[in-house]
């Protein structure tokens, strides 16, 4: 039945089909030719993958960001990061990055920030005289920062799919979060030098002042969601809902920027991501429930563990199925899919699964950065009508640091280990 379900998973992705569509059909099949199941076993399967608390985090992840996003956010975060970095080589391109970075803490989406910050940041910075491969590359890629940076919706699914705590998850994701962005940063003050791209004036401290108090109510949505998980007052799936209570508050009462006209595009947009996410998710969780039967990802686990028996061995084979993966699949199915066969496996060799979860994350941070379906290329060539081919050679040097920071981070377990082990000791 694997050679089955796998060939027909694959046969549907390559003859065009949806990966929620070919993950549904592929399974039903196996279920209908190999088992004594009966078909009305699925709508019931289907029903109780989605009939799942943790689950309501994403709908409402989602909403916060598209209300976020509309409600004047990413302009203030950006005078923000330009008033701190503008001065320095390559100083748009860093203030971009940093931009990116707090974005991601109000929006939890990769896509979602490259449009907000790099629909802002890649016109700005072709107009300062810096390069438009410099530019659309440096954004391509910081925005991939969304889904590392709690919030993070393929940190839910990941928790979702595995039962851990996705409090642990988000902190887990902020120190290698901002070690990434940093690195990110670096290679765009390098490249920026040796291009000798011209720098703005320095800010004055009265300038940054006034920059701060303009983008505080902007980040109080980090500070809400981040103090109340670990201060016990709710849960990561209650901290989505709240999320969306203070985008609306800030966005219409403090900004003045979010208005009801807004919302029914607001509603329409998030339905149509959240509908999107759902149904992959439960086809993903079908499919999961058909490798089970199976027996599959005990015959994996045993494989791996057969070939690579040493934990390095094992983080570095994890790693290149991931980034292969990545390459030709979207983050949220690869989770649902990867993770409850790489869960055990790190588990039974002393990997801390939470170190996996964000492992898994970052390879899927770099999914979204490469050819062939690489969203955030596609999204940053967009914005600069650049064809795609150029914006992947833009986005290389980038791509090749998001690698390195990978293995550090593969490699260095406590960078992510050090905050969830400090506050849930």
């Amino acid at each position: 039945m694997s050679i089955f379900v796998f060939g027909v998973l694959f046969l549907l992705l390559f003859a065009g089909f949806s990966i929620a569509l070919s993950l549904g059909i592929s399974s039903t099949a196996a279920l209908y030719y190999f088992t004594n199941i009966p078909l009305t076993a699925i709508p019931q399967k289907i029903y109780t993958n989605l009939d799942t608390f943790p689950l309501l985090a994403v709908p409402f992840f989602i909403l916060a960001s598209n209300i976020f996003a509309v409600g004047g956010v990413a302009d203030r975060i950006i005078r923000l990061s330009n008033t701190m970095f503008g001065h320095v080589h390559g100083g748009l391109a860093i203030s971009g990055v940093a931009a990116c970075a707090l974005f991601a803490a109000v929006s939890g989406s990769s896509p979602a920030t490259v449009v907000a910050i790099g629909g802002i940041m890649i016109p700005a910075m072709i107009r300062a005289g810096y390069g438009r491969s410099y530019a659309v590359g440096s954004m391509a890629t910081a925005g991939a920062l969304g889904i590392m940076i709690p919030p993070s919706i393929p940190m839910v699914l990941y928790g979702f799919a595995t039962n851990e705590s996705v409090g642990k998850l988000f902190l887990a994701g902020v120190l290698p979060g901002i070690f990434q962005a940093t690195a990110l940063a670096l290679v765009c003050y390098v490249v920026a030098r040796r291009a000798n791209y011209q720098r703005d004036p320095a800010a004055t401290w009265g300038e940054r002042w006034a920059a701060v108090k303009y983008a505080a109510p902007s980040m109080l949505l980090p500070t809400v969601i981040i103090g109340g998980i670990y201060s016990g007052v709710f849960t990561p799936t209650e901290a989505a809902a709240v999320a969306v209570l203070v985008g609306i508050v800030v966005g219409m009462f403090i900004h003045r920027e979010l208005a009801l006209k807004d919302f029914p595009r607001i509603f329409i947009e998030t339905g149509k991501t959240s509908a999107m996410l759902m149904f992959i998710i439960t086809m993903a969780q079908l499919f999961a429930f058909v490798l089970t039967i199976e027996q599959i990802p005990h015959a994996i686990a045993s494989a791996v563990v057969s070939v690579a028996s040493e934990p390095w061995m094992i983080l570095l084979l994890i790693n290149f199925i991931l980034l292969l993966a990545g390459d030709f699949m979207d983050p949220a199915p690869i989770i649902l899919i990867m993770a409850p066969i790489f869960h055990p496996i790190a588990k039974a060799v002393g990997i801390d699964p939470i170190h996996l979860g964000i492992i898994m994350t970052m390879n899927m941070e770099i999914g979204l950065i490469t050819p062939p379906v690489g969203l955030n290329l596609y999204v940053a060539s967009g914005i600069a009508e650049m064809p795609l081919y150029t914006v992947m050679r833009a986005a290389a040097p980038w791509i090749v640091v998001q690698c390195v920071v990978l293995a550090v981070v593969t490699y260095w377990p406590d960078l992510s280990l050090f905050l969830p082990t400090l506050l849930y000791k």
